[in-house]
């Protein structure tokens, strides 16, 4: 009995109801990547019904593509759209949604934070921050790393999201001394409601900082999800990315960090292969952290690309009584004003008994929890969400049209 859930962070179809109250109307990632980059081709993705979730005019499949049978539109599985209950749009509400938890209250976002929260931590772990306001990662490190070298005070900031950021240079700080200063900051985060504290450790001479890869997310614990079920169940539940580090590592019995979405497409192989029961959980962020927050179209369309092209051999290691949910978390328009998330709807792909059908739009995230719930047979059926599994013969049928996001 194995189960995958992949998210593919950022990777939204626009069309979310409330949208403007975010500031995102007007917000579609994966269809404005496909309006600016009209050569790219998603085949795979096609064969699962993308064409029906952000318009036919938009996928132009190739002759050969997979799920294309005499003209006729058949595809490979489900397909359908999930919108956000929850308030927020960071990283940590949408999964902690997928996991069945909806937050009604969103994590706390700041310019600039508190003076009582900074000294708190600066007390507790003996240092002494420099800047303490919201920027880009990569602008940051050129605005502030020289004298971070020069004093040795490591770098305090924020974003739009709910997180919490320290970066130092790893021949400055050893990240061992790193990490210990985010779990001071970690503890005293949680009454501010800040979702993530994240090492950001990074190298590299004076005008040519470079992240590294280990970085580190110090989330706050998360209420009791669908992992804690499958897992005092019995079935192994295997984070992929930074997965265990969006739940504190609350329900997962193993975690493989990775450096990207190469080594996430890796690893999800690797585990699904030597996994006989039990969920893997991944999360690819390459989408997000390097093209979507970049605002790198190009970067984007190739990393969409690339995925498609291991799509299409994994695809093949799909057995029937698998279960296998391709989603994504929130969006992250790379064609759009700042440099933040954006508030959108997310698609939805199912691999499940060579079922294809029209899943419509789901009212939350949570009702992937809810499909869980049902397919590992849990003791108590999840209380949050409905599933989307089918119940019965009639409803295993060719998909129909979706409206498409505009």
């Amino acid at each position: 009995m194995r189960a995958l859930v992949l998210v593919l962070d950022s990777v939204g179809i626009g069309g979310a109801p409330d949208a403007a109250s975010y500031g995102d109307e007007g917000a579609n990632t994966l269809g404005h990547i496909l309006e600016k980059v009209p050569e790219l081709h998603l085949p795979n993705l096609e064969s699962l019904g993308l064409g029906e979730l952000v318009g036919r005019d938009s996928v132009e499949p190739r002759t050969n593509s997979p799920g294309r049978l005499d003209g006729v539109s058949r595809y490979r599985g489900s397909y359908g759209k999930m919108q956000e209950r929850s308030a927020g749009k960071d990283t940590t509400t949408g999964h902690w949604e997928i996991a069945g938890v909806i937050l009604e209250e969103p994590f706390a976002t700041f310019e600039r934070f508190p003076d009582d929260l900074v000294h708190a931590i600066e007390r507790d772990a003996g240092v002494q921050f420099i800047g303490n306001y919201a920027q880009s990662g990569t602008t940051i490190l050129a605005e502030l790393g020289p004298e971070h070298v020069r004093t040795g005070k490591p770098i305090l900031y924020t974003s739009a999201d709910s997180v919490l950021q320290i970066a130092a240079h790893e021949q400055v700080i050893r990240i061992d001394r790193l990490y210990d200063i985010c779990t001071v900051a970690r503890q005293h985060a949680d009454r501010f409601r800040i979702g993530r504290v994240i090492a950001r450790p990074f190298t590299g001479p004076e005008g040519n900082f470079s992240r590294t890869s280990r970085r580190h997310d110090f989330s706050m614990e998360p209420p009791r999800t669908i992992l804690n079920a499958i897992s005092e169940s019995g079935h192994a539940v295997i984070g992929v990315g930074k997965i265990s580090d969006i739940f504190a590592g609350q329900g997962i019995t193993d975690s493989f960090p990775t450096d990207g979405n190469a080594e996430g497409m890796q690893k999800i192989r690797e585990n699904w292969e030597r996994i006989e029961n039990g969920l893997i959980f991944a999360n690819l962020v390459d989408f997000d952290m390097l093209y979507g927050h970049r605002r790198d179209v190009a970067g984007y369309a190739r990393a969409l690309a690339q995925f498609d092209e291991w799509l299409g051999e994994f695809l093949g290691r799909i057995a029937p009584p698998d279960l296998v949910i391709i989603t994504a978390d929130h969006g992250n328009d790379p064609t759009y004003r700042g440099t933040d998330h954006t508030r959108e709807q997310v698609p939805l792909f199912v691999l499940h008994q060579n079922e294809a059908r029209a899943l419509g739009v789901r009212e939350t995230y949570a009702d992937v929890a809810a499909t869980l719930s049902e397919f590992f047979a849990v003791p108590s059926r999840w209380p949050t969400g409905d599933s989307f599994l089918a119940r019965s013969d009639s409803d295993r049928t060719e998909a129909a049209p979706l409206k498409a996001s505009n």
